[in-house]
């Protein structure tokens, strides 16, 4: 494991994040650029994609809009060419991810590897050398913490006596459930006081474990934190956390008073993605802060054209500065960002971003003995893509036992997947205490994206 951690790196960067957290936006514009030049170089250097892509580019002299964007569909059918260690195939990669038991370890002992989610029906494996690591590490240790990043830090390697829950997707190798395992993994503390629970089990479990544990802190998603008010009004949930973590989801206003009313007066909210994992924080003020001095975020419309500050995007286009083993671009992330020109007045010189990400449902339906039985869309998609195999798909509820799968398969294909489909939900159904469920399939549908360009997957 020493072979994505190492503390000398992570000492430089973290000190240099510290200095641009008070630095000029001049000062974090000079960083974005030698930082491009860098990747430019380290592209054209190593990926014979990127160096058809940049051919009679000079990395010193090229304007970053000059380059053509990239998708993560065209990226992952030529992943061999793509990543600049010819040792990376794509093929041992997905015999990797594909091994829980090897969450958190490294991969040819220098790569720490996750796996994407299918939300554009294609899911994407991605690979982290010390380097990548030691920025996400310090972003998060010294901006995420804010305003207490010394004390966080030492309770985010396990120092202090602060426990951390994560509650999510433990069933595959996920970039949160993944950094979470390998900080219990680096150190002895912390695999006492950070423990992960999975989403995919009943609630009644889920809330049994969390009152044994008494987690200071919860990292978890939007939807996932508003089931656990729910539970605490009802009185089923006793702890009582200092603080939420949210990301993975957009966070409503609505959900962010719940919670505060209910669990916790406490929640930060991040913005992140396997791209690149923390891409924003949150400041006192509300405000969610780019960590632009290591990521490039292009708002853009439908045909790449860049949309003005102040205005929604269709899309975003990212390219991470960090990582210069698995170069990212210009690439399409999918989200729809709107990125201010006003500076926060919490006085960071780092721009201020709105994100609207994912934006599916918590589906609430009958329960065996009558009561209502929450399935976290989370939950839902994790058991289609890791069960059933089934990425591109639209699952909306109809009444309180129904719910209406909509594959854009046909024919022979498109019944088996949605036979396997069935399967996988009924069987995580009556996990969940559903007294009974029905799967209707729709085959052969234009799935319908929403104005992000995501599609929303799972509806009530």
């Amino acid at each position: 494991m020493s072979a994505v951690f190492d503390s000398f790196r992570l000492g430089a960067v973290a000190l240099d994040t510290m200095t641009a957290s008070r630095a000029t936006p001049e000062a974090i514009a000079a960083r974005q650029t030698a930082r491009l030049v860098q990747l430019l170089t380290a592209a054209q250097r190593g990926s014979s994609l990127y160096r058809e892509r940049l051919h009679g580019m000079q990395p010193a002299t090229t304007a970053l809009s000059a380059i053509a964007p990239v998708t993560r569909s065209e990226l992952m059918q030529r992943f061999d060419d793509w990543v600049c260690d010819p040792r990376l195939k794509l093929d041992e990669l997905r015999a990797f991810t594909a091994d829980p038991a090897r969450v958190g370890q490294s991969f040819l002992d220098r790569y720490l590897v996750w796996e994407s989610s299918g939300t554009s029906a294609q899911p994407g494996i991605f690979v982290h050398d010390a380097q990548v690591m030691a920025v996400y590490d310090a972003l998060e240790a010294m901006r995420r913490a804010t305003p207490r990043p010394l004390e966080n830090w030492i309770n985010s390697v396990g120092l202090s006596e602060q426990r951390i829950a994560f509650v999510g997707a433990t069933n595959g190798h996920f970039a949160s459930y993944l950094t979470f395992e390998r900080l219990r993994r680096l150190n002895p503390w912390a695999a006492r006081m950070v423990r992960c629970f999975s989403i995919l089990q009943p609630v009644a479990t889920l809330v049994a474990q969390l009152d044994a544990f008494a987690p200071a802190v919860i990292a978890t998603y939007p939807t996932a934190a508003a089931l656990l008010a729910d539970e605490a009004e009802q009185g089923r949930l006793r702890c009582r956390p200092q603080e939420v973590w949210t990301g993975g989801e957009t966070l409503s206003a609505g959900v962010r008073l719940r919670l505060q009313q209910v669990l916790c007066d406490r929640v930060r909210n991040s913005y992140g993605a396997s791209e690149f994992l923390p891409m924003a924080w949150e400041c006192d003020d509300g405000s969610l802060h780019l960590n632009a001095d290591w990521v490039l975020l292009e708002p853009v419309d439908e045909h790449y054209r860049p949309v003005p500050a102040g205005h929604a995007s269709h899309s975003v286009l990212l390219t991470n500065l960090a990582n210069m083993v698995q170069p990212l671009i210009r690439y399409d992330l999918g989200d729809q960002i709107t990125l201010h020109s006003k500076h926060c007045e919490c006085g960071s010189p780092l721009p201020v971003i709105e994100v609207r990400g994912r934006q599916d449902d918590a589906l609430v339906l009958s329960g065996a003995d009558g009561r209502p039985v929450t399935l976290l869309p989370l939950a839902l998609t994790s058991v289609l893509e890791d069960q059933a195999g089934v990425f591109d798909f639209q699952l909306c509820q109809q009444g309180r036992h129904t719910l209406v799968l909509r594959l854009a398969l046909q024919g022979e294909p498109g019944a088996a997947a949605a036979a396997r489909c069935r399967r996988a939900l009924k069987s995580f159904a009556s996990s969940q205490g559903l007294a009974s469920l029905r799967v209707r399939a729709e085959l052969g549908q234009a799935l319908p994206h929403g104005r992000s360009g995501k599609l929303r997957r799972v509806l009530a």
